[in-house]
């Protein structure tokens, strides 16, 4: 026999704990920053530090640069050349946002990309421009303060502003090096520096155009106010991005370098700064040559090489989406997406009725959703071309099986979505994959296109396969049925169309 317990004492009693009554909400995507890949840092490598010290000294660079823009023109001046200023901004952000649109920069980028050019750059650029005017007059062998600002103008403002505009590339391609990933990205990240450079800018050149004709008693059109105008905000908008530009095509192409290219990942982006400040001397330049010399350099060199920019950049996204169909096969076969995902993937239409149908059955929540899926899907699709390419990096694994993570979170709302974009959008039937096994070809591989891909090659899921097995993502994120029609989870029958 076994002794028996000791009676227990009664204790205090507890207070009742409170039934939690969940706030009612729809969520898209549940818990989804309770999975994410942080490796270990030192302290000067803290995200926090460097935002905190970025934000500190843009804050430092906006105040000084605000005072020393309305010392110049004067508070009217000021508000004049700031309403003026900021006309053509949103046009240059929303073009370069639209060029952006297969895998779109963090708006975090862009944030610090515009505030640069704006605050840090603009503010160098006074003060080096103003420095190297004053040594022209004193050493130089200038006699007059005009020769002195031409020389300033032509030679001295397109290094120092190009280089200054350039640093935000630097910043952004060495601390964020996993958002850049070719000449779409590069050329974004620096129109929107120029963007910002020349909203300060043209505050400064507006602003003092009117006090001049404050002074003078200019009116009309014949003011110089108004002749800034066009020449600044109406004809050329573009001016400062289209200069900064070719630098970003260095770092784009600097981005999808073999680690072995050592000497491309500097000449490259040094020539595109280079190209930059050529452009730029021959456009301020053009400025001492009368009308005449002005609309010559115009039409000979910006408007062509404005086409040809633009047709470059639209080629490089064609690109990517040809990427995005090429590479993401690999993971239908793997079982992580369905057959028709990367045509609907690969299609700026299909993206496009994807999230029209999201928001439309469930509201923004899901259209957000749906859009970090097809983000998260694209990322992953130039992760695995990096492989290909042998430039994947040390935490290759790491950073697929996070992309996975976040696809497999958001799939229940995405994949339906897609699969009936992808039957409205598709000409033709989506080719039938065929299963994932030893000696099945699909994509482009590591070892060349139509080598078969075999397990533990890089980026290659060698874990749980997705199912109801316990996989890499939280508990209660296994198939469902499709939220967008009765049809089981991510297929369509005929009527589906009609959703």
């Amino acid at each position: 026999m076994h002794p028996s317990p000791p009676p227990q004492r009664p204790g205090p009693a507890q207070p009742p704990v409170p039934e939690y009554q969940p706030r009612p909400r729809f969520d898209a995507v549940p818990d989804r920053a309770q999975w994410r890949y942080r490796p270990r840092r030192a302290l000067w490598e803290s995200r926090a530090v460097r935002v905190g010290a970025l934000v500190i000294l843009l804050a430092l660079c906006g105040l000084v640069i605000l005072a020393l823009v309305r010392q110049q023109t004067g508070t009217r001046g000021f508000v004049v050349g700031l309403g003026l200023a900021v006309l053509p901004v949103p046009l240059l952000v929303a073009a370069f946002c639209w060029l952006d649109r297969v895998e779109p920069e963090p708006w975090r980028n862009l944030a610090f990309a515009f505030a640069w050019g704006a605050c840090a750059a603009t503010l160098v650029a006074i003060l080096a421009n103003g420095l190297a005017v004053r040594w022209i007059v004193a050493r130089a062998g200038v006699s007059s303060a005009g020769d002195a600002d031409t020389w300033g103008a032509a030679v001295v403002a397109p290094v120092v502003e190009e280089s200054a505009k350039a640093a935000a590339l630097l910043l952004l391609f060495v601390f964020r090096r996993r958002d850049f990933h070719g000449i779409v990205d590069g050329v974004v990240i620096a129109g929107i520096t120029a963007t910002g450079f020349a909203f300060t800018e043209n505050i400064l050149f507006l602003g003092t155009a009117f006090g001049e004709d404050e002074a003078l008693g200019n009116s009309g059109f014949e003011s110089v106010t108004a002749q800034t105008f066009i020449v600044r905000i109406v004809l050329s908008p573009f001016a400062h991005p289209l200069f900064t530009s070719l630098t970003g095509i260095g770092f784009g192409l600097v981005a999808q370098l073999t680690p072995r290219a050592r000497a491309g990942r500097v000449l490259l982006p040094l020539s595109g700064l280079a190209t930059a400040m050529g452009l730029h001397s021959v456009w301020n330049g053009s400025t001492s040559l009368g009308g005449h010399g002005f609309i010559a350099v115009y039409a000979l060199f910006m408007v062509p090489l404005f086409v040809v920019l633009t047709t470059v950049v639209i080629r490089s996204r064609a690109g990517e989406l040809r990427a995005v169909r090429e590479y993401l096969p690999a993971y239908v076969a793997a079982g992580w997406l369905a057959p028709a995902e990367p045509h609907a993937l690969s299609s700026m239409r299909a993206r496009a009725v994807a999230r029209r149908l999201a928001r439309r059955t469930h509201g923004a929540p899901a259209a957000r959703a749906v859009s970090e899926y097809q983000s998260f899907a694209t990322a992953l699709a130039f992760l695995r071309r990096r492989a290909h390419q042998g430039a994947a990096g040390a935490d290759f694994a790491v950073r697929e099986q996070e992309l996975l993570h976040h696809l497999w979170q958001r799939k229940a709302l995405a994949r339906p979505a897609l699969l009936h974009a992808a039957a409205v959008t598709a000409p033709v039937a989506p080719p039938r994959w065929q299963p994932y096994g030893p000696g099945m070809p699909y994509g482009p591989g590591p070892g060349g296109p139509g080598v078969p891909y075999q397990p533990g090659q890089p980026g290659t899921w060698t874990g749980p396969q997705p199912g109801p097995q316990p996989g890499p993502w939280p508990p209660g994120h296994q198939p469902q049925p499709g939220p967008y029609a009765p049809y089981g989870h991510g297929s369509y029958g005929p009527g589906s169309r009609g959703h």
